[in-house]
């Protein structure tokens, strides 16, 4: 596989210099994986006008999704980075630990959302009808649905993304499950 180093300010286009300025002052870094977007000139901008557009998911319900995402496509970096994440929503590490493993006991609603992520991208969209009636059943609607589909794919192009250039965790790193 080829080694990918996570480019610095100075070896990106101007746009990127721009992103990267301002996540500086937003995060106060520039995550390894947005740098490695930042190797083409549209796609870092595009991820985060994706990533950050309105949705019908809270943010504490899409990190169920990236979660459940990032460990069936093994992303060590998405799955540090959403740990981190899902930690200050107020997950605690346990709730984590079976949020990663597409469930959460401690909550019925969340768990039909854990599900459902986690059999879309075991089955690449293929979703199973009994998971996608329990996701129904357990109060979501049809936009949640969709809106979770498009958070699947975005979370696996970044999955993809890590799982390819395997650029260095930034974050603390987690445990396999």
């Amino acid at each position: 596989m080829s080694t990918f180093n996570v480019p610095t300010r100075v070896e990106v286009s101007e746009t990127n210099q721009g992103i990267f300025d301002h996540l500086e002052k937003a995060v106060g870094f520039v995550p390894n994986l947005y740098a490695t977007y930042a190797y083409s000139n549209n796609a870092l901008k595009n991820y985060l006008d994706f990533a950050n557009a309105p949705s019908s998911l809270k943010a504490k319900e899409k990190e169920v999704v990236n979660l459940a995402v990032s460990e069936v496509n093994g992303c060590e970096y998405c799955l540090s980075a959403h740990t981190a994440i899902a930690g200050m929503n107020g997950y605690s590490a346990d709730q984590i630990l079976e949020l990663r493993a597409g469930k959460a006991t401690f909550d019925s609603k969340l768990d039909a959302l854990a599900q459902l992520a986690k059999n879309i991208t075991e089955n690449r969209g293929n979703t199973s009808q009994n998971v996608l009636d329990n996701f129904f059943k357990a109060g979501w609607t049809k936009e949640n649905l969709i809106d979770t589909i498009s958070l699947v794919g975005d979370k696996t192009i970044s999955n993809y993304i890590n799982n390819t250039t395997q650029i260095p965790v930034d974050f603390p790193a987690v445990k396999p499950l």
